[in-house]
């Protein structure tokens, strides 16, 4: 607005109108000095938009597994708690009942894997690669005595945490442990961990193993808390040798580790409900027999 026109529209109008060309013009060298600063922080670093979220979304490789630690703490803690309100009649129960559960998660898994309908009819697979991967595995299990090491370290953080009075505590670590470390979801996840930094299946993991780390510890102790060491290793490991690893992971491979851990998983709950009949870490290296299974054409 012009002066002339000033006069004839008031000066209280013709002052406002003066502050606003004044802020405009304010704004305007701002957004321009604005603008250039960040042209001239992208000419200096030559970063582009994506790839600084790329570095971001990298740099947290392995916070999954942090998080799956904290959840299986955070379980046992809870059902720590509860299991100080049950009689161990109830807690007898209750373990029964953990290993209904855990031998239909089992079931329910490895039929998926195994059962496909084919022309309207049911059709099973993978009955050789079962076979050899069960035989090869257990019979570098037996040579290594996995289970043995385990349960030798499970007496060590049973002294060095002052539980030595606990009945339980290494028969619910042992149990704890392979529950939570067998299963595609502990591979696959610390895989997509380690590469893309998207820890989403870990944390679904972490739930799962939250809650399932609740019950076994009302029934079984404090020994089932400690399964987070194992768990970190495992799966820490995994997200380190991530690129090395992934080229494995086809899809019969996933499929194979998915159906064999199925199994793996039946036999823990067989041992909840019969009480160690079987050496499942023994067995553990049946997962990495039906990888090696799915390269070879073995299914």
């Amino acid at each position: 607005m012009s002066r002339e026109n000033c006069r004839g529209s008031g000066k209280q109008n013709c002052r406002r109108t003066e502050k606003l060309h004044i802020v405009a013009i304010r704004v305007e060298a701002v957004e321009s000095s604005g603008s250039c600063l960040v042209s001239e922080l992208k000419k200096r670093y030559n970063m582009k938009l994506d790839e600084f979220l790329g570095k971001e979304k990298n740099s947290m490789a392995g916070l999954g597994t942090l998080i799956n630690i904290a959840a299986i703490i955070a379980g046992g803690l809870i059902g720590l708690l509860g299991g100080k309100l049950i009689s161990s009649r109830f807690q007898e129960t209750l373990i029964s009942a953990i290993g209904v559960c855990v031998l239909f998660v089992g079931i329910g898994g490895a039929v998926q894997e195994m059962m496909t309908v084919s022309g309207g009819k049911l059709a099973s697979g993978g009955t050789m690669m079962v076979i050899v991967s069960f035989a090869a595995g257990s019979l570098i299990g037996e040579w290594i005595d996995l289970e043995k090491r385990i349960v030798q370290f499970g007496e060590w953080l049973k002294q060095k945490t002052g539980n030595s009075r606990e009945k339980m505590f290494v028969d619910g670590f042992v149990t704890a442990s392979l529950t939570v470390c067998i299963g595609a979801m502990a591979v696959v996840g610390a895989i997509q961990d380690g590469i893309a930094g998207d820890h989403s299946t870990l944390v679904l993991k972490a739930i799962l193993d939250m809650l399932i780390i609740c019950v076994m510890t009302a029934s079984m102790g404090k020994g089932c808390i400690f399964s987070a060491i194992p768990v970190g290793i495992f799966q820490g490991v995994i997200t380190l040798l991530a690129r090395l690893i992934q080229p494995l992971m086809t899809e019969q491979a996933l499929s194979n580790l998915s159906l064999t851990g199925s199994m793996l998983i039946f036999c823990v709950g067989v041992n909840l409900i019969w009480e160690n009949k079987l050496k499942v870490a023994n067995m553990f290296q049946t997962i990495v027999i039906a990888v090696v299974c799915a390269f070879i054409g073995l299914n």
